[in-house]
């Protein structure tokens, strides 16, 4: 494999990660498979390593907008963290098939959910004039990041395609507060499950640092036009996303049952 692929896949990724805020790994994790042709731990490794620098550098455009709520990112990123090396510990007993499986199954339930027109968006973290409440949406917060913390040990992503319509929809935060706050979340997240990850297998080095200068600086540009995007479309983008990788792992996973 030449430093190319690695290159033209941390561009893509990258430009995911800053742009809504997550959905790198669920690209991440199948390309390494399927296109650099890395078994399922590794691409599992190399993608926290990526996804989880990226998201911090892709926080950068975002602090000035003041689009992101700490707090809830940081308790939700917390609790995520306990549960992640839980999530590793089933991982290691399920064949890589069945983790690609439920993988794609949750892919879409929430890539649907966020298609909706008028989706039920929850209320418990708002106040008056759209700004955040932290306090009140405490319990759903912490159950929000052990659920989220778990399944991302146990598919070993960064979680962003689950983490935004777990704020958007169950604690209510603006799509664009939701971004931004995912990314501190994803961060944390990618840590824990590196950490849950480590001793499994060796990183690729080039292929690692290739990769993520490639989406480190595919994402500071993304987040700087994110901010001016309208957030409905970035919603609809990310749900259509995730619903086509989606399809893409059903259907390597039909073609390598029947072959």
């Amino acid at each position: 494999m030449t430093i190319a692929v690695p290159i033209a896949l941390g561009l893509v990724i990258g430009a995911l990660v800053g742009l809504l805020g997550g959905g790198g790994s669920i690209l991440a994790v199948p390309a390494l498979v399927y296109v650099a042709g890395q078994d399922l731990q590794q691409a599992v490794a190399t993608s926290l390593v990526v996804v989880g620098i990226t998201s911090v550098v892709a926080v950068l455009p975002r602090l000035r907008a003041r689009q992101i709520g700490w707090r809830i990112g940081l308790l939700f990123g917390a609790a995520g963290a306990v549960t992640a090396f839980a999530g590793a510990a089933v991982n290691r007993l399920l064949p890589d098939a069945v983790t690609l499986s439920l993988f794609a199954a949750l892919m879409v339930g929430a890539g649907l959910r966020m298609l909706q027109e008028e989706p039920s968006i929850g209320t418990a973290c708002a106040v008056d004039g759209g700004a955040v409440n932290w306090r009140r949406c405490l319990p759903r917060t912490l159950a929000g990041g052990l659920v989220v913390g778990f399944l991302t040990g146990l598919l070993g992503v960064g979680g962003g395609f689950l983490i935004i319509p777990v704020l958007v929809l169950a604690l209510g935060l603006p799509m664009a507060t939701a971004i931004g706050t995912s990314l501190v979340v994803v961060a944390i997240n990618s840590a824990a499950g590196f950490a849950a990850h480590a001793g499994e297998t060796t990183l690729d080095v080039p292929v690692t640092v290739a990769f993520t200068a490639a989406a480190v600086a595919a994402a500071l540009v993304a987040g700087r036009l994110a901010a001016r995007t309208d957030t409905d479309r970035l919603r609809r983008w990310f749900a259509w996303l995730v619903l086509a990788v989606a399809g893409l792992i059903a259907t390597q996973l039909l073609v390598d049952l029947l072959s």
